[in-house]
């Protein structure tokens, strides 16, 4: 059978009819091809999905990824000078961990717990629901390969390092 075919028939499937989606080869393929990685940008989700000897345009994985996110089946999460990443651990709290020099992305249990787990001084009347936290730094990988420059500072663009700010 075709990876068409299948698609219609599996529980990635049932998943999108019970957020009232229409059940579509590209979203099951987006979905599965998400399923036990994370953090993958659209072009990479694309390439796995072509790995499975299927074609697929780019602009339907992005479409794909755009309608899947407003579900509420994936996470977008983007760094400043970075590709947009999707991940399927959603409905939880969860915080990001970027390398500077390889750009790894992991995942980081909030310690707090609930939602949005800091508080603010003046929350402006706003409902305040979720709170996005990314902690940078460098990988132990790349913290010891020889000769990589290790700076706090490498591959950051948009806002200053924290060591700037003191």
């Amino acid at each position: 059978m075709s990876p068409r075919s299948t698609a219609y028939h599996t529980a990635t499937a049932e998943l999108l009819r019970e957020h009232g989606l229409r059940v579509t080869w590209p979203r099951v393929s987006v979905l599965n091809v998400l399923a036990g990685r994370g953090h993958l940008d659209a072009n990479s989700v694309a390439r796995l999905v072509r790995g499975n000897d299927v074609h697929i345009a780019t602009q339907t994985v992005y479409d794909a990824l755009k309608t899947l996110t407003a579900a509420g089946l994936l996470r977008r999460t983007g760094s400043p000078g970075s590709a947009l990443r999707y991940e399927r651990r959603v409905g939880d709290n969860h915080h990001h961990l970027i390398c500077r020099q390889c750009e790894r992305v992991l995942d980081v249990d909030c310690i707090i717990g609930s939602a949005p787990c800091l508080t603010l001084a003046d929350d402006h009347g706003f409902d305040i629901d979720e709170a996005a936290v990314t902690f940078w730094g460098v990988c132990p990988d790349c913290k010891n390969t020889a000769g990589q420059d290790t700076s706090v500072n490498r591959g950051r663009t948009a806002s200053k390092s924290m060591k700037e700010e003191k």
